[in-house]
């Protein structure tokens, strides 16, 4: 983040020295053009350059221009001679006071733009504190994760997505939090550590899942409002993968399917069965079912929240998820999350209605299974021959 924080420092600044050119040429245009037509009064025009200037640089540089341009109003009077000279203080001095107040308004924005700067950057923090970067590599796994945020200035929301290394598969969880605001960020940060927990301490993922479920449920009860009691709740879809077989167990609560990609542009929509949501009360494991799906070598499981597809266009017209995902199944996760993040941002104009979390994952090398054990030979006497 820092090499390329810096270089936009560096080509930021390029461009404000290059439009600072713009105010002065502004300024030189209109008192040459004062002075050679006198019947016509420019002068005025002159707090355009400071105006301008205030738009891309600090309060010092704006200073600097407006300075110059009441020396361009001086210049034009005293060049004109004694018929001009009657106005000229009341315009120097309107020049001055308005070039003064620009200057005031551009300390105010910057120093808006520092607290925005500084919101920012909590909030980063924030989000890496709570959705931990996933890691490129899980066993034969290879993971990539997006994360786009509906709010221009927001970075964390109640989208969220994990995964935990046991100790002869993966566990990945994605889910969406219903509602907005801090609420849906601490409901999150809740499951996300319950989650964490839970991955390593249940054999199977319908306890692990009722598990979650009785955590949620715990926190709506000490913090959701009295008059908001029932309305708020998490859908989520946790997932298995071992290391030695080419399958993924699957269970959904309430959330939308994953897409599996293949090798040759195809795209499977799982038929899963899902449970309720996180945080309705389910009490029996037995109501969430593991749906167990095919997962060889070279094939890709896509999970999403629902803000992919419900994201439109201008018309109303929904993202093509699917349609577009199999243009690129052939790709590393890293380079297929890139292609649809450019391709959505691209339909919806950057206007995203939800939050957006994206996992892709690979397997990147076929299971080897166990070979089987083989009886060795005994004697008459029932012992091993070596």
């Amino acid at each position: 983040m820092a090499p390329r924080r810096r270089f936009a420092g560096m080509g930021q600044l390029r461009s404000a020295r290059a439009l600072l050119l713009l105010p002065v040429a502004l300024i030189v245009l209109i008192t040459i053009a004062d002075v050679v037509t006198p019947h016509v009064v420019l002068g005025p025009l002159l707090v355009i350059a400071p105006a301008l200037t205030a738009s891309f640089a600090g309060p010092w540089t704006t200073g600097g221009i407006g300075a110059l341009a009441v020396a361009a109003q001086a210049f034009i009077g005293w060049h004109l001679g004694p018929q001009y000279s009657q106005g000229l203080l009341v315009q120097v001095l309107a020049l001055t006071v308005l070039s003064l107040l620009i200057v005031f308004y551009s300390v105010v924005r910057r120093w808006h733009r520092r607290q925005l700067a500084q919101v920012r950057s909590v909030a980063e923090a924030a989000q890496h504190a709570l959705l931990w970067p996933l890691p490129s590599r899980l066993g034969p796994l290879q993971l990539a994760c997006l994360y786009l945020s509906a709010e221009e200035e927001a970075e964390i929301g109640g989208d969220l997505y994990a995964a935990a290394r046991t100790d002869s598969a993966v566990r990945v969880m994605i889910g969406d939090v219903q509602g907005k605001g801090l609420p849906a960020i601490g409901e999150a940060a809740l499951l996300l550590g319950a989650f964490r927990e839970a991955a390593h301490q249940h054999a199977a993922l319908p306890q692990m899942a009722l598990a979650l479920e009785r955590s949620v449920t715990r926190y709506l009860a000490d913090f959701e409002p009295a008059d908001r009691a029932g309305e708020r709740f998490v859908t989520a879809v946790l997932l298995e993968i071992p290391d030695d077989e080419p399958v993924i167990q699957m269970t959904s609560c309430g959330h939308p399917a994953p897409l599996l990609l293949g090798p040759d542009n195809t795209v499977t929509v799982p038929n899963l069965h899902p449970a309720p949501p996180l945080g309705v009360g389910i009490t029996d494991p037995d109501d969430h079912t593991l749906d167990v799906l095919p997962f060889n070598s070279g094939n890709t499981l896509l999970l999403y929240t629902d803000g992919v597809i419900e994201a439109r266009d201008r018309d109303g017209v929904f993202y093509p998820f699917a349609e577009r995902a199999a243009q690129w199944s052939d790709k590393t996760p890293e380079a297929l999350l890139h292609h649809i993040q450019r391709d959505l941002l691209a339909h919806t104009r950057g206007n995203l209605g939800d939050d957006i979390a994206l996992i892709a994952i690979r397997r990147a090398t076929a299971p080897h299974p166990q070979p089987p054990l083989v009886e060795q030979p005994r004697d008459a006497e029932g012992e091993r021959m070596r």
